[in-house]
């Protein structure tokens, strides 16, 4: 005879974690976990391209818009102090991108393999994780501003300025990293249009408050900081909204921490690591440029902010063509895997040349918009005519990255990552500096012409040996 209230069954997972059953009630019309294994590759790849763009266009637009109102000001500490700033808190954005890619990378090849239940256990799990460490990060470069803007070569009323600006936003850190995640995972689901929405509404809000804070109140560098905490708030907001609909996420689960910090941990740490050549890089060449005053800080930091909004649909396509090569490997499509890398290159080639070609002919208005004069005047004028081609092969570079971390392989997109950052940064940015700041940007160029090459060929080879 059955017991009345029998137990609970248990059943092995293939994680080797026990689930109690029932399991959670899940709706599976809310993932559409097939979505990029049949269709138009190119349709896939524009869309989620396109819709990623939008809203890494608006993130990076209102940054661009945070030094056009700094500039405004005529204090060339504080331009230099934004720049100082930025290149410490991009070392912690990377982190928040290298563990946002492993989530979405492996959320998606378990969708596309049709274990959407396992997708949400194992994401909401390693959510809690990334919390935790990107809490720890964020206070530790709060308390060590000053030193580590030392080591870049800031100092007097720059470094004061960039300092208080890190004190306000680096504890935030987990905000930020929380939103991207949720953004991460709603590409993954296949969701362009919210992941977009996400991060425009934090866009949205920097662009309403920065204006206030800065010139009404007359803030400066902290009004700025205090729009970008606000912005970061929203973003959490609207991401946790909006992956409600899709039943990602779930209250997280202590068994399922340690094989999604294993499983996902794969990707997110190789891709981490990967993630921090770029600022890291970006470091070395501050460092060099520092030796050359303000006026070049000021020229290299308004480059940083026109290329993530020139270059915002090359950027786009590392987070975007993810679940697309991720679902169809988890589906077993390799064809449409290497139809996908085909079609995310000759997107790459088109942007970058379209790019070209706006900013030779407006690299004047660019001078004028940021009030560079000098040296600055000069590094942005060179760019804009002629260095902005090399973005080509960090496009490559960047693709092939996301093959990488999506295939399998996250050490070779480390490798390459590394490499650039430093054989193909430190010695040829050492070289350059001795014909000048000019001598700098050309020595960038040559590094990533070097790597992005070799990068892209490694991963069709890639490709053919799955």
């Amino acid at each position: 005879m059955d017991s009345p209230n029998p137990m609970p069954s248990e059943r092995e997972t293939e994680d080797g974690a026990s689930e109690s059953a029932p399991p959670p009630v899940y709706n599976p019309a809310a993932t559409r976990p097939v979505r990029f294994v049949t269709g138009n590759i190119m349709r896939h790849v524009v869309v989620m391209a396109g819709t990623g763009a939008i809203g890494l266009m608006a993130v990076f637009a209102v940054d661009l818009l945070n030094f056009y109102y700094i500039s405004r000001l005529h204090d060339p500490a504080l331009t230099a102090g934004i720049g100082f700033a930025a290149a410490v808190s991009y070392v912690q954005i990377a982190v928040s991108i290298g563990l946002s890619i492993g989530l979405g990378a492996v959320t998606g090849r378990l969708l596309g393999a049709g274990k959407p239940m396992r997708a949400r256990r194992l994401a909401s799990a390693f959510l809690l994780v990334m919390i935790a460490g990107t809490a720890v990060l964020g206070s530790a470069t709060a308390l060590l501003a000053s030193w580590l803007l030392d080591l870049i070569g800031a100092s007097g009323e720059a470094k004061m300025q960039a300092a208080n600006f890190l004190h306000i936003v680096a504890p935030s850190l987990p905000l930020i990293c929380f939103g991207m995640a949720q953004s991460s995972l709603l590409r993954a689901v296949g969701d362009a249009r919210r992941s977009m929405q996400v991060t425009l509404a934090g866009a949205g809000i920097s662009a309403v408050l920065d204006p206030i804070l800065i010139f009404i109140l007359h803030l400066g560098l902290t009004g700025a900081a205090i729009s970008t905490l606000c912005a970061r708030s929203v973003v959490l907001v609207v991401g946790f909204a909006s992956l409600r609909r899709h039943h990602m996420l779930e209250w997280p689960r202590l068994f399922a921490v340690r094989p999604a910090v294993a499983r996902i941990g794969k990707v997110a740490l190789p891709a981490m690591a990967t993630n921090l050549a770029t600022p890291v890089g970006g470091v070395f060449v501050t460092h060099f440029m520092a030796k050359f005053g303000l006026e070049a800080i000021s020229g290299q930091a308004a480059i940083d902010r026109i290329v993530p909004v020139a270059f915002a649909m090359v950027f786009a396509l590392t987070g975007s063509v993810g679940p697309i090569m991720s679902q169809n490997l988890g589906a077993g499509k390799k064809g449409r895997v290497q139809e996908t890398l085909g079609a995310a290159l000759l997107l790459t080639a088109l942007c970058v040349l379209v790019t070209w070609v706006l900013l030779a002919l407006f690299h004047g208005e660019v001078i004028r918009l940021f009030g560079l004069y000098g040296v600055g005047a000069e590094l942005a004028r060179l760019f804009c005519c002629w260095l902005v081609g090399s973005y080509f092969f960090v496009g490559l570079l960047f693709v092939a990255n996301t093959a990488f971390n999506n295939l399998g392989y996250p050490l070779y997109s480390t490798g390459f990552n590394w490499g650039r950052a430093t054989l193909g940064t430190i010695p040829f940015c050492w070289i350059g500096a001795h014909f000048g700041p000019i001598g700098i940007l050309y020595g960038q160029c040559a590094g990533v012409l070097i790597f992005g090459s070799a990068a892209v060929l490694t991963a069709f080879r890639v490709i053919r040996r799955l």
